[in-house]
Order: structure tokens, then sequence, then C-alpha cells
């Protein structure tokens, strides 16, 4: 694979109307020597955690993991996924990761999350950008869990908007003088190594943010009490208070006033992780929805013969198929090497937290009146799983990202259409070339005429109506991109209804393109026959990508965004809804 090829972003392309397949097959499997760790990993975290559902509720209750079971985590070398083998870790990659805490995450949220928070964000800006004497001094402590990791960035002022945090961090001879505090901070109560961010410039200099290695042993760091949280709440999450701690120069992370690329390049890189928790909590819905079902009877026959019942555990099926044909493809992105997976990590997160939810929402339904009961695991799994479509970036935020960051290509080149529309006559055979091609663009966007990277020719002939779905609905992506940034230019960034409906589309494309991907090696794996069940998920998800994707076209011109917005400005004057009946 050459570096041009690395420096290709599927779904920032997809925006072009062009279909990179080379992403996308063959479809990426863990390789033999790191699947058969992986498999002896799973087969411990059964084994460790398989008969514990009672200790979790009792835990969840009682707000508190216990020291000795913390303890049985760090002997069981789960500190330790993605430390490097020479330093007492497993090494693996992003899919090995994410796939040993799917594993986790069918029997408890809480724990999972504790791993998580150490591996995919806590220590993860150690293993992107620390120096040698960093990972050195740190990665065997966090391999055996003797130091476990957290990742400060939100604070009181500070969520989504990074670059706002108030904590400093002053030059001081050999050390930065860091003052601040920061909150929900995951593992904060056990955690003894901290990736801090901090202003390193002028309080109102925003791109004057830098990361840094804080351990609990320095004078000046205390941790707050436990948060009573809705969910996870055996975990515990606690502020982080830093006063005058002074941090020595080299601990440092990453580049002085670099922080905000160090906190985005971690959540991105981690998120494959959120993703595959996401994943192993649908397995384990599924499942229980699936025996419930199968075991309680309503009028004289399982309730699984109920044709309601069954469209529910059908869709919850697709979603985990999708979900995690879709983290698998961005783990597989981090591990070969591709430069920029920010996007496709983006809509992983947003995608997989909102499956999860529609899970949990319909495994509960399913259970009934008892669902709603402490006894039964549903309503601890609900509690449990509404914190992914905030953490890590909330799902709102993150669709404008989507959405901005493909627009933001669009733009350049019709900027570039326009500096070749003045020029036109200066350089004829540049301008008119590029003309021509932009032309030939729209026609394709309009007509459906072929056209080079403009089809998903690799995919099983088998699968050759959803491949035309995908190919329909791409030229649609690019039109729609095309007629936001004409119809809103510079004003799209405000256009919030409006970049939403297109990340909906670019998110459902790129699930699509991964699941018919991975479809696709099935059948050459096993034959059509073997892979019926998943040609009928790629039917179904292709089914509703169109209607969702048409849905959202079609509202581009036809929509009421503005009288929705005069609603909420409405009640938000008032503050209270305004037509009580008596």
């Amino acid at each position: 694979m050459t570096d041009e090829d690395l420096s290709v972003s599927f779904i920032r392309s997809l925006c072009a109307g062009e279909i990179e397949q080379s992403v996308l097959f063959p479809y990426p499997v863990i390789g033999p020597a790191e699947g058969e760790t992986v498999r002896a990993v799973i087969d411990a975290v059964d084994s460790l955690l398989g008969e514990r559902g009672e200790d979790f509720r009792r835990w969840d209750g009682a707000q508190e993991m216990p020291a000795e079971f913390v303890q049985e985590l760090r002997e069981f070398g789960l500190f330790g996924l993605i430390v490097p083998e020479e330093h007492g870790g497993m090494g693996f990659g992003n899919m090995a990761y994410s796939r040993s805490l799917q594993q986790v995450a069918r029997y408890d949220g809480s724990v999972a999350v504790t791993i998580g928070a150490h591996s995919s964000i806590g220590m993860r800006g150690l293993k992107l950008f620390g120096t040698d004497g960093q990972k050195e001094r740190y990665y065997a402590k966090l391999a055996s869990g003797e130091m476990i990791a957290a990742f400060c960035l939100t604070e009181p002022e500070a969520g989504s908007d990074a670059a706002s945090i108030r904590t400093t961090a002053v030059e001081q001879d050999d050390c930065f003088l860091v003052n601040g505090s920061k909150i929900w901070v995951t593992n904060g109560g056990i955690a003894d190594f901290f990736t801090v961010f901090a202003k390193t410039g002028e309080a109102e200099a925003r791109s004057k943010l830098s990361a840094f290695i804080v351990t609990r042993d320095m004078p000046g760091v205390s941790v707050g009490p436990h948060e009573d949280k809705m969910g996870l709440r055996a975990n515990p999450t606690t502020a982080v208070y830093l006063n005058d701690v002074r941090v020595p120069k080299e601990n440092l992370l990453g580049p002085l006033d670099g922080g905000f690329k160090v906190a985005m390049s971690i959540l991105n890189s981690g998120r494959s992780g959120l993703g595959g928790g996401c994943v192993g909590g649908m397995k384990s819905l599924i499942a229980h929805a699936g025996r419930h079902a199968t075991e309680r009877r309503q009028f004289g026959q399982p309730i699984a013969s109920f044709g309601l019942v069954k469209q529910k555990i059908g869709h919850m099926v697709v979603d985990c198929y999708a979900a995690e044909s879709a983290v698998n493809l961005v783990a597989a992105l981090s591990d070969q090497g591709y430069e920029d997976s920010s996007v496709e990590a983006a809509i992983v997160k947003i995608f997989a937290s909102e499956a999860l939810w529609r899970s949990a929402d319909e495994a509960l339904q399913i259970a009934g009146g008892g669902g709603y009961m402490r006894e039964l695991p549903y309503e601890m799994v609900v509690r449990d799983c509404r914190i992914n479509r905030i953490f890590e970036g909330t799902n709102e935020v993150l669709r404008l990202y989507v959405a901005l960051s493909a627009l933001n290509d669009v733009g350049e080149g019709l900027r570039e259409m326009a500096g070749t529309l003045k020029g036109v006559f200066d350089d004829p055979i540049k301008g008119f070339g590029m003309l021509y091609r932009y032309a030939r663009r729209r026609t394709s966007w309009a007509t459906g005429l072929p056209r080079e990277k403009g089809s998903l020719s690799k995919v099983h002939v088998a699968l050759r109506p959803q491949a035309d779905v995908f190919e329909d609905l791409t030229r649609g992506l690019a039109a729609m991109a095309d007629r936001l940034l004409r119809k809103h230019g510079r004003d799209i960034i405000g256009k919030q209804f409006a970049t939403r409906r297109m990340a909906d589309v670019m998110i459902d494309l790129f699930v699509l393109a991964a699941v018919l991907a991975r479809v696709t090696a099935a059948i050459e794996g096993g034959g059509a026959e073997k892979a019926a069940r998943e040609i009928d998920i790629a039917r179904i998800l292709a089914g509703q990508v169109k209607n969702r994707a048409t849905r959202n076209f079609r509202k581009i011109d036809d929509n009421d965004d503005e009288l929705v917005k005069g609603l909420a400005e409405d009640a938000c004057e008032r503050g209270s809804y305004s037509w009580d009946v008596v």
C-alpha cells in the first residue's frame, strides 16, 4: 500500500461522488497470531466475568467496584491490552483491542469503561505522542495496572468546546506550574496517571493548549468524591484538582501548544474501543431478549412467535451487525496506518452509541414490566449506555464535524472552480479541462452515468441490487453537498439542521459500505447459502438507508426548519410551554 493510498478518506471522497474501494476491500480480519491471543483474552474475560451478574448489580447499587476485583483485572492483564509486548503488555492493535473490550462489555458497562478509559483515552496520548523516555518510565506500570490512567479534558466551562478550557500551565525554569480543575474524570478515583490539558499561552488564546502527564503523587494533585451518576455507577468518576502542581518539562506530551491536536488524535484513535464496547452491549441484549421472548408465554404461546417482537429482535440484529462491521473497518484503518480516519471514527461513535441505545430500549420493551424492575439487567443497561451518546464528543457536535469536514473539501473544489472561471482565458486548456470534469461530475449526479471511481464493482454479484442503491445514494450525497454550498455559502456553518441531514446520509452510507464489504467476504469465504442471513441483513439495511437518505435529500429545500426553530425560541423566551388547556 502506497503513501498515496494511506492518505485517502473514504467518506470525504464519497461527498465528491468518488468511491474508494481500496478502503473497503478486502474486508479486514485479525491476523492468525494476534487472533490466537485475542481468543485467549476472550476466554479469560469469560472466566473472570461470566458468573458475576449479581456482583455487578450489587456494585452498581453501592456505587463502588471493590479493590480486590480491580486487582483481579490487573492480574488478568486487562490494563495492558495496547501496551507493547516489550513493556509487559499484549501489544494489540485497534481491531484486537476493540474485540477484547467488546467481550468485557457483554458483562458489565462499569467494568468495560474502567478498562476502556485506561487504554482508549487515559494512556492513548502516551502511545501516540510519548517520547521514548516517557514510555520507558510509564509503560510497564500502566501495563500491569500498577498505574491506572485517566483523561482530563472536560471542565465546568469546557465540554465539546475543548479550546475554551481554563486550566493553565505556566512555564517556570525546569517545570510547568499547573492550576485548574477537571470534572467527570472516568477512573478519577483510582487513577495514578492523568493526561491533563492546560492553556500554555494567554488565557484568551484558544489555540495555546498543551498536554501533560500528571501523576497522583505530585504535590497539589487531589480528587473529589465519587460522582452520583445515572449509570456506570460502579466506576469511580470524580473531579480532579490541580493546585500549583509542578509538572516537569519532560512530562510535556506532544509539542508545546499542540494540545488540541493531541486531544483530537486521542479521541479519534480511541473511538473504536468505545464502538467495540457498544457492540458487546448489543450482543448481550440480543441474547437476553431472545431468551426472554422464547421463555415468556402470553395468550398460550411464546412471545417470540409474535410478529412485533420478532421485528424488534430482527432490527436489533441488523443494528448490531452493522455497527460491528463499521467498528472493525475503522479499527483496521488505524492499524493499517491511514493518515486521517477521523470522520470515519466519528461516524462509528455516533452509529454504535445510538444503535446500542435503540437495542437497550427495545430489549427492555420486550421484557415488559419485568424489564423495568431492578432484578433483571435491562434497566441497568439502559442507564449505563445512555452516556455513550455524550462522552468522547456529543453526537450532535460530531455530526457537525462529519458534515462540515466533507463540505470543506467540496468548498475547496468550488473555490478552485471560481478561480478557474476568472482565469479561463489565460489558460484555456487547463480551464476548460477543469470545467469539463466538473460538468461531467454534475451530469453523473443527475443521471447516474457510470464514471471512474463511481461504482462498487468489488461487491459480490449477489449484493448487486444493494450496491446499486449505494451508488445512487452516493451521487445523491455529492449533489446534496454541492447544493448546500451553493444555497448557503459560508453560512452553512450555522445551518445545523441542513448539516445534520447531510451527516446522517454520510453515516448511513459508510455503515452500509462496511456491511456490503463484510458480507462480500462472507460469501466469498463460505458461499452464498452459508451467508444467507448476512445477505438478508444487507438487504434490510440497504432498504432502511435508502428510505432515510431519500427523506433527507427531499428536505434540502422543502423543510420546516425555521418553524421548528421559532417554536424553540418562543419556549426559551417564555421559559415554559405556552398552551395549557386550563
